[in-house]
């Protein structure tokens, strides 16, 4: 049983995935910094940026996929439809909720007379960060892909 419990240490597919999701995040604050000048530590727990650690993981993950299972497996070509598709699209469904919201406030506040209060709470907004610009899955994808060939290539 204890073999198998340690099995997972061996798995080279999802311990690239993890690399490239530690080392993508570690590696926007220095880009973060490089290009504002300013350094931003929250970087590492957040999401969207440069370069995304989503697309990072995923192309790490295909690529060891690619090595393990050869560029005919459907598990190499399914992959990415997430990080482009799915992810892209609900940043954008949460830029059109946070308008909604602005425009339900004036709405309600227009409609009833309300007037502003000093030191009113600001609307809290959905993340829009959610998504990524193509540069990052772009940027991303080569992080994992780079990390995968390197696992490979040098240590496997």
């Amino acid at each position: 049983m204890e073999g198998n419990q340690l099995a997972i240490l061996y798995n080279t597919p999802l311990l690239a995935a993890l690399f490239g999701i530690i080392f993508a995040q570690i590696v926007k604050i220095p880009i973060h910094y490089f290009l504002n000048g300013k350094l931003d530590w929250k970087l590492m727990t957040s999401t969207g940026g440069m370069p995304s650690s989503h697309s990072a993981a995923v192309t790490s993950l295909t690529t060891a996929i690619a090595y393990e299972e050869g560029l005919g497996s459907p598990l190499f070509v399914i992959i990415m439809f997430d990080a482009t598709g799915i992810r892209y699209q609900a940043g954008q469904q949460a830029l059109v909720i946070n308008q909604m919201r602005v425009d339900f406030q004036t709405f309600v506040q227009e409609a009833k007379g309300w007037q502003q209060k000093d030191g009113q709470q600001k609307i809290q907004e959905l993340k829009t960060l959610l998504g990524h610009k193509p540069s990052e899955v772009f940027a991303g994808a080569l992080t994992g892909i780079l990390i995968s060939v390197v696992i490979y290539t040098f240590i496997v």
